[in-house]
């Protein structure tokens, strides 16, 4: 089977935070740190999919690959999509990880650990999860939780994602982190759907997958990678790597 390849989607139009991908942490624009870590992870060819020169710059000037595309995707999957399908010798049995230009510290364990779900023939998608140990995030809607059901003790089958807190009454909550390994059938399948009605509902695009049958298992982890969508969380990268 062929390595993986980590593919890093990436745009300048934030609302949050206008033009995030260059947001400057300790000295380095953060996609330049995800591409970074997605290399020192040294699990196959990183590729930056991005919608402008700006990006692609830092990423060619670093010895990195980048490739320009669509700047009206809807989705990063989709942009995933279009810089895989420029390739004109994929394997059909390549797997492709999504990895979020948005997430600088993300550790080699866990882009491992989301190839694990995909080692069961069944499985379409691969994805991570982290046991929830603080109450407030439970009902935080901008922590997506799992229910899932385990087949082995690390390795659980997603049966929904919600930003409410399931399931009811649980003793454990889990914690989705947005990292995918799909495999490129299971790619090219996903961004052929139409936005799903659940999806709409939950703003979770996950669940159009779900809604048309796709299985996607879920790698429990110990760590939340630290996600930069604000202000606020840039300045809490910029705080932790600064005490590391």
């Amino acid at each position: 089977m062929p390595k993986p390849i980590i593919v890093i989607p990436a745009r300048l139009a934030s609302t949050r935070l206008p033009n995030k991908p260059l947001a400057e942490i300790q000295g380095k624009p953060m996609i330049l740190r995800v591409w970074e870590q997605a290399m020192a992870a040294d699990i196959g060819e990183v590729i930056v999919a991005c919608c402008g020169s700006e990006i692609a710059d830092i990423i060619t000037k670093a010895g990195g690959h980048a490739v320009l595309t669509n700047p009206n995707h809807p989705s990063g999957t989709d942009r995933i999509y279009e810089a895989i399908q420029s390739r004109l010798n994929i394997s059909k049995d390549s797997i492709i990880v999504n990895l979020q230009g948005d997430l600088p510290t993300i550790s080699k364990e866990s882009l491992k650990a989301v190839l694990e779900p995909l080692q069961n023939s069944k499985v379409d998608i691969g994805t991570l999860a982290v046991p929830i140990s603080d109450p407030k995030q439970i009902e935080n809607p901008n922590v997506v939780k799992i229910a899932l059901t385990f087949d082995k003790p690390n390795i659980g089958r997603a049966l929904y994602f919600s930003r409410s807190a399931i399931p009811y009454r649980a003793t454990e909550y889990y914690h989705h982190i947005g990292i995918y390994a799909y495999r490129i059938s299971s790619l090219a399948r996903y961004v052929s759907l139409q936005p799903s009605p659940l999806e709409q509902t939950e703003k979770l695009e996950q669940l159009r997958a779900l809604e048309d049958g796709m299985r996607i298992d879920v790698g429990i982890i110990g760590e939340v990678p630290h996600t930069v969508d604000t202000k606020e969380d840039l300045e809490d990268v910029v705080r932790f790597l600064g005490s590391v």
